[in-house]
Protein backbone atom coordinates (compact mmCIF):
# COMPACT_ATOMS: atom_id res chain seq x y z
CA UNK A 1 0.00 0.00 0.00
CA UNK A 2 1.35 3.96 -0.78
CA UNK A 3 1.45 5.29 1.99
CA UNK A 4 2.40 8.46 0.72
CA UNK A 5 -0.67 8.35 -1.58
CA UNK A 6 -2.48 7.78 1.92
CA UNK A 7 -0.92 11.44 3.41
CA UNK A 8 -2.46 14.55 3.72
CA UNK A 9 -1.33 18.10 4.84
CA UNK A 10 -2.71 20.11 6.99
CA UNK A 11 -2.45 23.46 7.34
CA UNK A 12 -3.32 24.39 11.01
CA UNK A 13 -0.12 25.32 12.01
CA UNK A 14 0.76 27.70 9.76
CA UNK A 15 -2.39 29.29 8.12
CA UNK A 16 -1.99 31.81 11.89
CA UNK A 17 0.37 32.64 14.07
CA UNK A 18 -0.82 30.83 17.08
CA UNK A 19 -1.80 27.16 17.76
CA UNK A 20 -1.57 24.63 20.26
CA UNK A 21 0.76 22.13 18.59
CA UNK A 22 4.16 21.76 20.12
CA UNK A 23 7.10 22.10 18.63
CA UNK A 24 6.22 24.52 16.29
CA UNK A 25 7.95 27.85 17.75
CA UNK A 26 11.78 26.45 16.54
CA UNK A 27 10.47 25.79 12.90
CA UNK A 28 8.22 28.86 12.32
CA UNK A 29 9.44 32.28 10.85
CA UNK A 30 11.03 34.32 13.58
CA UNK A 31 8.63 37.13 12.95
CA UNK A 32 5.26 35.70 12.23
CA UNK A 33 3.74 38.09 9.59
CA UNK A 34 1.61 37.38 6.98
CA UNK A 35 3.75 37.28 4.27
CA UNK A 36 6.32 34.98 6.46
CA UNK A 37 3.73 32.56 7.05
CA UNK A 38 2.90 32.18 3.51
CA UNK A 39 6.41 31.79 1.85
CA UNK A 40 5.99 28.99 5.02
CA UNK A 41 2.95 27.49 3.47
CA UNK A 42 4.36 27.17 -0.34
CA UNK A 43 7.96 26.39 0.96
CA UNK A 44 6.07 23.46 2.76
CA UNK A 45 3.11 22.40 -0.28
CA UNK A 46 6.14 22.51 -2.68
CA UNK A 47 7.86 19.84 -0.22
CA UNK A 48 5.29 18.24 -0.02
CA UNK A 49 3.87 17.97 -3.61
CA UNK A 50 7.62 17.22 -4.32
CA UNK A 51 7.09 13.87 -1.76
CA UNK A 52 4.13 12.95 -3.85
CA UNK A 53 1.60 14.10 -1.57
CA UNK A 54 -1.61 15.29 -3.22
CA UNK A 55 -3.75 15.90 -0.24
CA UNK A 56 -4.42 19.33 1.62
CA UNK A 57 -6.49 20.16 4.59
CA UNK A 58 -7.80 23.23 5.32
CA UNK A 59 -10.62 24.74 7.53
CA UNK A 60 -12.14 28.54 7.53
CA UNK A 61 -10.87 28.83 11.52
CA UNK A 62 -7.44 27.99 10.13
CA UNK A 63 -6.05 31.79 9.42
CA UNK A 64 -5.22 32.47 6.15
CA UNK A 65 -4.59 29.12 5.30
CA UNK A 66 -7.44 28.59 2.23
CA UNK A 67 -5.79 31.71 0.84
CA UNK A 68 -2.77 30.65 1.29
CA UNK A 69 -3.28 27.33 -0.55
CA UNK A 70 -5.28 29.23 -3.19
CA UNK A 71 -1.97 31.32 -3.84
CA UNK A 72 0.01 28.10 -4.20
CA UNK A 73 -2.39 26.56 -6.38
CA UNK A 74 -2.70 29.64 -8.41
CA UNK A 75 0.84 29.74 -8.51
CA UNK A 76 1.88 26.18 -9.14
CA UNK A 77 -0.82 25.13 -11.76
CA UNK A 78 -1.38 21.88 -10.48
CA UNK A 79 -4.46 20.17 -11.30
CA UNK A 80 -4.27 16.76 -9.34
CA UNK A 81 -4.39 18.39 -5.65
CA UNK A 82 -7.25 17.44 -3.62
CA UNK A 83 -8.77 19.96 -1.05
CA UNK A 84 -10.34 19.40 1.97
CA UNK A 85 -12.03 22.32 4.04
CA UNK A 86 -13.83 22.60 7.04
CA UNK A 87 -16.69 24.74 8.25
CA UNK A 88 -18.17 26.13 11.91
CA UNK A 89 -15.40 27.63 13.65
CA UNK A 90 -14.49 31.43 12.81
CA UNK A 91 -10.99 32.46 13.47
CA UNK A 92 -11.43 35.58 15.51
CA UNK A 93 -7.63 35.87 16.13
CA UNK A 94 -6.88 39.10 14.44
CA UNK A 95 -3.83 37.44 13.29
CA UNK A 96 -2.40 37.67 17.28
CA UNK A 97 -0.51 35.14 19.01
CA UNK A 98 -1.66 36.22 22.69
CA UNK A 99 -5.75 36.45 21.80
CA UNK A 100 -8.17 36.01 24.23
CA UNK A 101 -10.07 33.73 21.91
CA UNK A 102 -8.84 32.80 18.73
CA UNK A 103 -11.64 30.76 17.38
CA UNK A 104 -15.46 30.74 17.96
CA UNK A 105 -17.67 27.52 16.75
CA UNK A 106 -21.30 27.52 15.92
CA UNK A 107 -23.01 24.96 14.06
CA UNK A 108 -25.77 26.65 12.07
CA UNK A 109 -27.21 27.13 9.21
CA UNK A 110 -26.23 30.74 8.88
CA UNK A 111 -22.59 30.05 9.36
CA UNK A 112 -23.06 27.08 7.07
CA UNK A 113 -24.12 29.62 4.29
CA UNK A 114 -21.61 32.06 5.11
CA UNK A 115 -18.45 30.17 5.42
CA UNK A 116 -19.22 27.79 2.40
CA UNK A 117 -19.58 31.08 0.43
CA UNK A 118 -16.18 32.08 2.08
CA UNK A 119 -14.69 28.88 0.84
CA UNK A 120 -15.50 29.39 -2.70
CA UNK A 121 -14.99 32.89 -2.74
CA UNK A 122 -11.19 32.38 -1.62
CA UNK A 123 -10.51 28.58 -3.23
CA UNK A 124 -10.50 28.14 -7.03
CA UNK A 125 -12.82 25.28 -7.18
CA UNK A 126 -15.12 24.32 -4.57
CA UNK A 127 -13.08 21.64 -2.43
CA UNK A 128 -13.62 17.87 -3.10
CA UNK A 129 -14.61 17.08 0.64
CA UNK A 130 -16.23 19.98 3.41
CA UNK A 131 -16.44 18.86 6.24
CA UNK A 132 -18.35 20.02 9.47
CA UNK A 133 -15.38 21.18 12.10
CA UNK A 134 -15.22 19.42 15.52
CA UNK A 135 -18.81 17.91 15.40
CA UNK A 136 -19.85 16.22 19.30
CA UNK A 137 -22.92 14.93 20.64
CA UNK A 138 -24.24 17.97 21.61
CA UNK A 139 -23.86 19.77 18.51
CA UNK A 140 -26.93 21.59 16.99
CA UNK A 141 -26.69 19.51 13.95
CA UNK A 142 -28.12 17.08 14.92
CA UNK A 143 -31.36 18.65 15.11
CA UNK A 144 -31.41 21.04 12.68
CA UNK A 145 -32.75 19.40 9.58
CA UNK A 146 -32.90 22.91 7.25
CA UNK A 147 -28.94 22.30 8.15
CA UNK A 148 -28.98 19.03 6.84
CA UNK A 149 -31.02 19.49 4.08
CA UNK A 150 -28.64 22.27 2.72
CA UNK A 151 -25.62 20.13 3.36
CA UNK A 152 -27.24 17.31 1.16
CA UNK A 153 -27.55 19.95 -1.82
CA UNK A 154 -23.63 20.11 -1.51
CA UNK A 155 -23.84 16.18 -2.02
CA UNK A 156 -26.40 16.95 -4.88
CA UNK A 157 -23.58 19.71 -6.19
CA UNK A 158 -21.06 17.23 -6.48
CA UNK A 159 -19.25 17.79 -2.75
CA UNK A 160 -18.11 15.17 -0.39
CA UNK A 161 -19.79 16.02 2.79
CA UNK A 162 -18.17 14.69 5.96
CA UNK A 163 -17.68 15.70 9.87
CA UNK A 164 -14.29 16.18 12.35
CA UNK A 165 -14.85 14.94 15.60
CA UNK A 166 -13.23 15.86 18.76
CA UNK A 167 -13.28 14.84 22.69
CA UNK A 168 -13.75 11.59 24.65
CA UNK A 169 -17.11 10.57 22.86
CA UNK A 170 -15.45 10.53 18.74
CA UNK A 171 -17.32 7.16 19.03
CA UNK A 172 -20.57 7.99 19.61
CA UNK A 173 -20.74 10.93 17.63
CA UNK A 174 -19.37 8.88 14.53
CA UNK A 175 -21.73 6.14 14.88
CA UNK A 176 -24.57 8.83 15.44
CA UNK A 177 -23.94 11.42 12.05
CA UNK A 178 -23.41 8.54 9.88
CA UNK A 179 -27.21 7.21 10.50
CA UNK A 180 -28.25 10.42 9.32
CA UNK A 181 -30.17 10.56 6.31
CA UNK A 182 -31.92 13.17 3.84
CA UNK A 183 -34.65 11.66 1.37
CA UNK A 184 -33.30 8.12 2.45
CA UNK A 185 -29.78 8.98 1.46
CA UNK A 186 -26.59 8.91 4.08
CA UNK A 187 -25.26 12.56 4.63
CA UNK A 188 -22.21 11.87 5.70
CA UNK A 189 -20.20 10.29 3.59
CA UNK A 190 -16.42 11.20 5.08
CA UNK A 191 -15.08 11.06 8.60
CA UNK A 192 -12.08 12.77 10.35
CA UNK A 193 -10.74 11.86 13.72
CA UNK A 194 -8.38 12.13 16.74
CA UNK A 195 -6.62 9.03 16.62
CA UNK A 196 -3.14 8.56 17.70
CA UNK A 197 -1.10 6.00 20.17
CA UNK A 198 -2.13 7.66 22.71
CA UNK A 199 -5.95 8.56 21.98
CA UNK A 200 -7.47 5.44 20.07
CA UNK A 201 -10.96 5.60 21.57
CA UNK A 202 -12.46 5.60 18.28
CA UNK A 203 -10.93 3.20 16.49
CA UNK A 204 -13.79 0.39 16.90
CA UNK A 205 -16.48 3.18 15.93
CA UNK A 206 -14.16 4.15 12.24
CA UNK A 207 -13.29 0.19 11.56
CA UNK A 208 -17.35 0.27 11.42
CA UNK A 209 -17.45 3.47 9.24
CA UNK A 210 -14.42 2.20 6.44
CA UNK A 211 -16.57 -0.82 6.25
CA UNK A 212 -19.74 1.21 4.93
CA UNK A 213 -17.74 2.61 2.26
CA UNK A 214 -16.98 6.17 4.51
CA UNK A 215 -13.74 8.03 3.90
CA UNK A 216 -11.71 7.57 7.06
CA UNK A 217 -9.14 10.20 7.69
CA UNK A 218 -6.63 10.43 11.22
CA UNK A 219 -6.25 13.63 12.53
CA UNK A 220 -4.11 14.42 15.20
CA UNK A 221 -1.87 11.87 14.86
CA UNK A 222 0.98 13.01 16.60
CA UNK A 223 -1.18 14.25 19.96
CA UNK A 224 -1.14 18.05 19.08
CA UNK A 225 3.35 17.32 18.99
CA UNK A 226 3.50 15.48 22.07
CA UNK A 227 4.77 12.20 20.22
CA UNK A 228 7.18 13.93 18.68
CA UNK A 229 8.51 16.56 21.49
CA UNK A 230 7.94 14.50 24.35
CA UNK A 231 7.40 10.87 23.52
CA UNK A 232 6.25 8.17 25.99
CA UNK A 233 9.72 6.11 26.33
CA UNK A 234 7.88 3.29 24.74
CA UNK A 235 7.60 5.49 21.12
CA UNK A 236 10.92 6.77 21.55
CA UNK A 237 12.68 3.20 22.56
CA UNK A 238 11.10 1.65 19.37
CA UNK A 239 12.37 4.73 17.19
CA UNK A 240 15.67 4.12 18.36
CA UNK A 241 15.81 0.90 17.56
CA UNK A 242 14.15 1.33 14.04
CA UNK A 243 17.15 4.35 13.69
CA UNK A 244 14.25 6.87 13.28
CA UNK A 245 12.28 9.57 15.38
CA UNK A 246 9.30 9.42 17.26
CA UNK A 247 7.17 11.47 15.24
CA UNK A 248 7.81 8.65 12.93
CA UNK A 249 6.39 5.38 14.87
CA UNK A 250 3.56 7.84 15.89
CA UNK A 251 2.74 7.99 12.73
CA UNK A 252 3.30 4.09 10.99
CA UNK A 253 1.12 3.28 13.67
CA UNK A 254 -1.90 5.25 11.98
CA UNK A 255 -0.91 3.75 8.86
CA UNK A 256 -0.99 0.20 10.33
CA UNK A 257 -4.45 1.00 10.35
CA UNK A 258 -5.87 -0.94 7.24
CA UNK A 259 -8.81 0.99 7.84
CA UNK A 260 -7.51 4.60 7.91
CA UNK A 261 -7.48 5.32 4.36
CA UNK A 262 -5.86 9.23 5.24
CA UNK A 263 -3.47 10.01 7.72
CA UNK A 264 -3.01 14.05 8.23
CA UNK A 265 0.04 15.61 9.40
CA UNK A 266 0.41 18.61 10.50
CA UNK A 267 3.80 20.16 10.17
CA UNK A 268 4.76 23.73 10.99
CA UNK A 269 7.80 23.54 8.40
CA UNK A 270 9.59 21.34 5.89
CA UNK A 271 11.96 20.01 8.49
CA UNK A 272 9.23 18.41 10.73
CA UNK A 273 7.36 16.92 7.03
CA UNK A 274 10.47 15.54 6.03
CA UNK A 275 10.75 13.40 9.48
CA UNK A 276 6.80 12.61 9.54
CA UNK A 277 7.13 11.85 5.57
CA UNK A 278 9.80 9.33 7.36
CA UNK A 279 7.02 7.15 8.36
CA UNK A 280 5.43 6.07 5.09
CA UNK A 281 8.22 3.48 4.52
CA UNK A 282 8.54 2.50 7.90
CA UNK A 283 7.51 -1.19 8.98
CA UNK A 284 6.65 -1.81 12.74
CA UNK A 285 7.08 -4.94 14.27
CA UNK A 286 4.17 -6.74 16.03
CA UNK A 287 5.74 -6.58 19.09
CA UNK A 288 6.44 -2.65 18.24
CA UNK A 289 2.45 -2.24 17.68
CA UNK A 290 1.07 -4.11 20.86
CA UNK A 291 3.88 -2.26 23.10
CA UNK A 292 2.11 1.29 21.46
CA UNK A 293 -1.43 -0.07 21.76
CA UNK A 294 -0.54 -0.05 25.75
CA UNK A 295 -0.24 3.45 25.94
CA UNK A 296 -3.92 3.69 24.91
CA UNK A 297 -5.36 6.54 27.21
CA UNK A 298 -8.47 7.18 29.23
CA UNK A 299 -10.10 9.74 26.94
CA UNK A 300 -11.23 11.72 28.95
CA UNK A 301 -8.06 12.25 30.99
CA UNK A 302 -6.69 12.98 27.48
CA UNK A 303 -9.00 15.53 26.25
CA UNK A 304 -8.73 17.29 29.79
CA UNK A 305 -4.97 17.16 29.06
CA UNK A 306 -5.62 18.90 26.05
CA UNK A 307 -7.69 21.39 26.31
CA UNK A 308 -4.75 22.84 28.38
CA UNK A 309 -2.43 23.30 25.75
CA UNK A 310 -1.40 26.73 25.74
CA UNK A 311 -1.77 28.97 22.37
CA UNK A 312 1.38 30.58 21.50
Amino acid sequence: MNNIARTAVGLASLGRPAYINLGRSSELPAERTVEAMRDATFALLDRAYEAGVRRVDVARSYGRAEEFLAAWLAARGYADVTVSSKWGYAYVGDWRTDADVHEVKEHSLARFRQQWAETRDTLPAAPALYQVHSLTPDSALFADQGLQAALAELVDAGVRVGFSTSGPAQADTIRRALELTVDGRRLFTAVQSTWNVLESSAGLALAEAYRAGVLVQLKETLANGVLAVDPPEVVAGIARAHGTTPDAVALAAAYAEEWADVVLVGPAGVAQLDTNLAAADLQLTGDDLENLAELRENPHEYWARRSQLVWE
